[in-house]
């Protein structure tokens, strides 16, 4: 199977995205159902600001009254910066406002037809909470998690009917990032996947599918994009500056791994990077970094906490980069090589196709280019000789090249066709 093609989806997808806000797209009969959402934190929130702008009714539940409270400011906050902005109209506004409801019981979830999940990432809380609330809904609701490293198959295991249980990953803010990811569990419906992907996309986000494997797309890919930093770091070659302005400088992108990873959030990047090691059985690729860790143990979490890679106190100076071209290329080249050696192994192990790999990495992270796409333009060739450099230097199984770029280097073959090769001349995962 080829795995270029434009879709219509794609387009459309773009047209459509109106920021998560003022979708206008009418939602047919058959969408026409109440969301309910489980958590009202800034997740949670978000989802249902996007659900209600579709035009849902939306039911948010939270545990505290204080969140819901929290929750339902913060949308009307929000609401009323997109109408001074004329993002939206005062009609716009109060009809979301209208639509969506605040409860304190999941019993109010009795009429949902769509249910998000959207709470702590804890196994356990999860499997308790959809145990619970498969005993209050009807039989055909479709209950879904937002969860971005646990396995979908694990939650459904707590459902006596697993296979309405399917993963739709958002990205924060949700109202904002157009991507997200439609995860299909082992037990998950055909007709569950394919009514929950067509949802999403009424609600003008753009979706990809992806095999339930920790991390899925994205949280697997980017790994390399932190751990691979954090590497070069803690060799004494580049200090944080330096390497977040090689990445932006050299390779284009609009944060570089410490500063990204402050906005993020270390306990939330090192929480997500521990499960997804721990859930590979210990995969060397994805292996944490004791400098993240004493920063996630120091509670250094980062803008929001004042300080993380860097000091966000007032008055305090950010460092200066070393700003040296040659530096910054080897940062990079480095760092993108090992970004590539993932997202070829996902797509070597049928993870998802390429188009919906470099989707997500774009749409997802934001980042400046389709990994694979990159790949093409910066040589395969060139790709392989890095990571077998870095293979033979380290002797680490974290820098083995993925076996697909080997036999795509040795038959001249790309991720995308190119017009200087011959038909055929492309990547067929078989």
């Amino acid at each position: 199977m080829h795995f270029w093609k434009k879709e219509n989806r794609y387009s459309k997808a773009n047209k459509n995205w109106h920021q998560g806000l003022g979708h206008k797209e009418k939602l047919s009969q058959k969408f026409m159902i109440d969301i309910g959402v489980i958590g009202s934190g800034a997740m949670g929130a978000g989802i249902a600001q996007v659900a209600a702008s579709a035009g849902h009714n939306v039911l948010v539940y939270d545990n505290s009254q204080a969140a819901l409270d929290k929750a339902k400011a913060g949308l009307e906050s929000t609401l009323k910066k997109l109408v001074e902005k004329q993002k939206i109209t005062e009609q716009d506004s109060k009809s979301i406002q209208d639509r969506t409801k605040y409860v304190s019981s999941l019993n109010e979830f009795k009429s949902c037809g769509l249910i998000i999940e959207a709470i702590v990432e804890n196994l356990e809380v999860k499997q308790k909470v959809f145990s619970e609330l498969e005993n209050i809904v009807s039989a055909d609701c479709i209950m879904a998690s937002n969860t971005s490293s646990l396995s979908i198959a694990s939650i459904a295991s707590a459902c006596k009917k697993a296979e309405r249980v399917i993963g739709i990953h958002f990205f924060n803010p949700a109202p904002l990032m157009p991507l997200v990811e439609i995860i299909p569990g082992i037990m998950t419906d055909e007709k569950v996947e394919k009514t929950s992907r067509e949802l999403i996309d009424k609600w003008g986000k753009i979706t990809v599918l992806t095999k339930d494997t920790p991390g899925f797309i994205v949280n697997r890919v980017a790994r390399s994009f932190y751990g691979e930093s954090i590497r070069i770091y803690e060799e004494g070659m580049a200090d944080f500056a330096t390497i977040d302005w090689a990445m932006r400088t050299v390779g284009g992108f609009k944060m570089g791994p410490f500063e990204l990873m402050d906005f993020i959030g270390n306990d939330i990047n090192y929480k997500v990077t521990e499960s997804v090691w721990t859930q590979f059985f210990y995969e060397p690729r994805f292996k944490p970094s004791l400098t993240q860790k004493r920063l996630y143990e120091a509670k250094l979490f980062g803008r929001k906490s004042g300080r993380g890679y860097y000091n966000y106190a007032e008055g305090a100076v950010m460092p200066k980069p070393l700003e040296n071209e040659e530096l910054g290329k080897a940062i990079f080249y480095r760092v993108i090589s090992m970004l590539v050696n993932e997202a070829a192994d996902s797509l070597y192990l049928q993870l998802a196709s390429a188009e919906d790999i470099d989707l997500a990495m774009t749409k997802g992270v934001n980042y400046p280019k389709g990994l694979l796409q990159w790949a093409d333009e910066l040589g395969l060739t060139n790709i392989l000789g890095i990571l077998n450099n870095l293979y033979l230097e380290y002797g680490e199984e974290r820098y083995r090249p993925c076996v697909l770029i080997k036999r795509m280097v040795n038959e001249n073959r790309t991720f995308y066709p190119r017009p200087d090769l011959p038909e055929g001349k492309k990547v067929i995962v078989n």
